[in-house]
């Protein structure tokens, strides 16, 4: 297998990086940097990766994209984690809800969302998770009844993020009761500025805040159903592994990583016992985190050959989720919280974020359920031996 690039996305790779050092993004980035607050708005400097065309990278041009490849969109996406850019309205609003209505939605809510999405004039969050029920969405229990001209939403979705600055979720409700429980689940685009809905912030242990937003009573006309009418269910499983391919965890650990080998000649280097033990962490986590980095690029290469199946994504998320969390709490134990000002707080963040990743997207134990689903099944067709480009 080829781990190279192409020279056109090299090429594309230094456009990335130049628009990332331009006066504007960088002045944001520092804004963001050193605003104070625990989660900065970060729409403003979403508006300008979406002008200099960064977001929308693999969509078609028609729908406000690039046209590029979706090797292309990882290589922006590692650019753009690399120079700062917090990536949570990316992952749910680009990479989730957008290649979702690209994958599944009509051609009118296509012309209406992606390019308000890829030019970052709008923003989406994801509306899954529920009170008492967690992930497990076949238990879900919001409802959306049909009324006139479209439907009645009432249910509470929680452990959200972002829903508090974006402008619609997507919904997963019941919209029947017959059946099985895998049966009669519906998606929608709904409004988080219309009546009905309620947006409330939950603290937690990392800087970003979870929310719950109780729609009470919310009306959706019918043109707000993603897909069809009860297939929210088998349009779920097929939509999963596109927020699965590891790259926002695998950068994580590439970031920490980082972090825990800073200053290492200088601490250790006077002292050949203390440098041979962390040189050996150093050797470990640095091979186990490019590891994570080739496991999110072989989901990039299997979805621009139209490949990208639940096998390789659910085992690229999680590994680099893993290894980004183990990655973190190493650095933290290597440095303490008496390294400087800024590299402590940088550890401090990541080791408060890192227990969080092995349950975002999907938990490691599902994902190991679901790997060990296909192996015993003896259809290992994510993890057989690559093509030689």
């Amino acid at each position: 297998m080829d781990f190279g690039h192409s020279a056109d996305e090299s090429h594309f790779r230094e456009r990335v990086q130049a628009e990332l050092r331009s006066v504007p993004v960088v002045a944001e980035l520092a804004r963001l940097r050193t605003s104070g607050e625990r989660e900065p708005d970060e729409r403003d400097l979403y508006r300008l990766l979406g002008e200099r065309g960064l977001l929308g990278v693999d969509w078609p041009r028609r729908y406000g994209g690039q046209g590029r490849t979706a090797a292309h969109a990882a290589v922006a996406v590692e650019e753009m984690m690399r120079a700062g850019v917090p990536d949570t309205l990316f992952v749910n609003g680009i990479q989730t809800v957008g290649k979702l209505v690209l994958l599944v939605g009509t051609e009118e809510q296509k012309q209406r969302v992606l390019p308000e999405l890829a030019v970052g004039r709008r923003f989406a969050s994801v509306l899954y998770t529920e009170p008492e029920v967690g992930s497990d969405l076949s238990a879900l229990t919001t409802r959306a009844v049909a009324v006139d001209g479209g439907y009645r939403i009432d249910g509470v979705k929680i452990f959200n993020l972002k829903s508090g600055i974006t402008d619609f979720g997507l919904c997963v409700a019941r919209t029947s009761l017959e059946g099985s429980r895998y049966e009669g689940l519906t998606l929608f685009l709904v409004d988080l500025h219309a009546p009905g809905v309620h947006v409330e912030s939950l603290d937690t242990m990392a800087d970003e805040q979870f929310h719950r937003v109780e729609l009470d009573g919310v009306r959706v006309p019918a043109t707000a159903v993603v897909g069809e009418v009860g297939d929210g269910w088998a349009i779920l499983a097929e939509a999963l592994p596109l927020e699965r391919t590891g790259f926002d965890f695998a950068l994580r650990a590439e970031r920490w990583f980082e972090a825990g080998c800073r200053d290492l000649a200088m601490r250790d280097g006077a002292d050949p016992g203390p440098a041979a033990d962390w040189l050996a962490d150093v050797g470990r986590h640095g091979a186990a985190t490019r590891a994570a980095a080739l496991l999110a690029w072989r989901c990039a290469g299997s979805a621009d050959r139209g490949r990208l199946d639940e096998l390789r994504t659910s085992t690229a998320k999680w590994y680099a989720s893993e290894q980004a969390a183990a990655a973190a709490r190493w650095a933290l134990t290597r440095h303490g919280m008496d390294a400087p000002d800024e590299l402590a707080e940088s550890l401090d963040s990541a080791y408060r974020e890192a227990p969080g990743l092995t349950l975002a997207g999907g938990t490691s134990e599902m994902m190991l359920q679901t790997i060990s689903g296909f192996l015993f099944a003896g259809e290992p067709a994510g993890l057989a031996a690559p093509e030689v480009d």
